[in-house]
Parts: C-alpha cells; sequence; structure tokens
C-alpha cells in the first residue's frame, strides 16, 4: 500500500476539511465561552479535541503510506457571527467532511487499501452520528424553544 498517491492525495483533501472543522470549533469554543455560554463551551471544545484525533490519524496515516501531510490547506472554514451561525456553519462543514470521507472510502475499496478504508468508516461514524446529529438536535432545539430560551439553557 506503500507510495499510493492516489489514496495519499485523497487522504489530504480529507486532512483540510478535518483541520479546518478543528480550526473553527476553536475559535467557536472560545467565543461561546467568552460569552458565557459554558454548556456550548464544553460541548464545542470536546468537538475541537475530536477533530484534532481525526487529523492525528489521517497524518499517521498518510505518513505510514510514505506521503508528506499538507498541513497548510484548509477547506470550508467559515466563522459564524451568534450561535445559529455558528451551529449551521459547523453542521455544514460536517457534511462536507462525511461526504468526502464516503468518496475516500470508495476510492480506498477501489484501490484495496482496507486497512485505510476500515479506519475512515470509524471517522465517518464519528463525523455522523456523534457530530453532526448533536449540531442537527441544536437546531431543531432553537426552532423548538426560541432562540432566547435555548441560549439561556446554554448558561
Amino acid at each position: 500500500m506503500k507510495d499510493n498517491q492516489k489514496v495519499i492525495n485523497a487522504l489530504n483533501t480529507l486532512l483540510a476539511f478535518e483541520l479546518a472543522a478543528m480550526d473553527q470549533y476553536f475559535i467557536h469554543s472560545q467565543m461561546y465561552l467568552d460569552w458565557g455560554f459554558n454548556k456550548l463551551f464544553e460541548r464545542i471544545n470536546h468537538e475541537f479535541d475530536d477533530e484534532k484525533g481525526h487529523a492525528t490519524k489521517l497524518i499517521e496515516r498518510m505518513l505510514f503510506l510514505g506521503g508528506t501531510p499538507d498541513m497548510q490547506t484548509r477547506t470550508g472554514f467559515e466563522i459564524g457571527a451568534d450561535v445559529p451561525s455558528m451551529l449551521e456553519s459547523d453542521l455544514r462543514v460536517e457534511y462536507e467532511v462525511a461526504a468526502a470521507l464516503k468518496d475516500v472510502i470508495a476510492l480506498c475499496e477501489q484501490e484495496k487499501d482496507y486497512v485505510t478504508r476500515d479506519m475512515l468508516v470509524v471517522l465517518l461514524d464519528d463525523t455522523e452520528v456523534d457530530h453532526a446529529h448533536w449540531l442537527e438536535q441544536q437546531l431543531g432545539l432553537i426552532k423548538r424553544l426560541g432562540l432566547n430560551n435555548y441560549l439561556q439553557s446554554q448558561l
């Protein structure tokens, strides 16, 4: 599997999304903390750590495959201006990551790199089941409770 440039390039594409998500979660968590939304801070700071873990796995795999991780490129980075736009932006990135993961999983199957595929399936599960689902719930709560009630619950 070493030196499979198709897989390495695809992993770098994923890394650009994960680094953007990591940076975005980091700034959003700090904004929540500054505004006093401690519950949102705790959850989004946790998401920051998860994204850092995802990026680490991608970097480790690329290095194992003989590739060079691109630590400069960011894809999908967008800072929100208020709580709803921050949650929406985070959800958008998670959807983009999930779509990219599915594409790279298919590529790995085509290239018969099942170890990378299996690693990416775990990341996809985390992205869809943990990250995106929680963000969808929060946006749903805002719609059902109203923004002011939701924000009060996050203090």
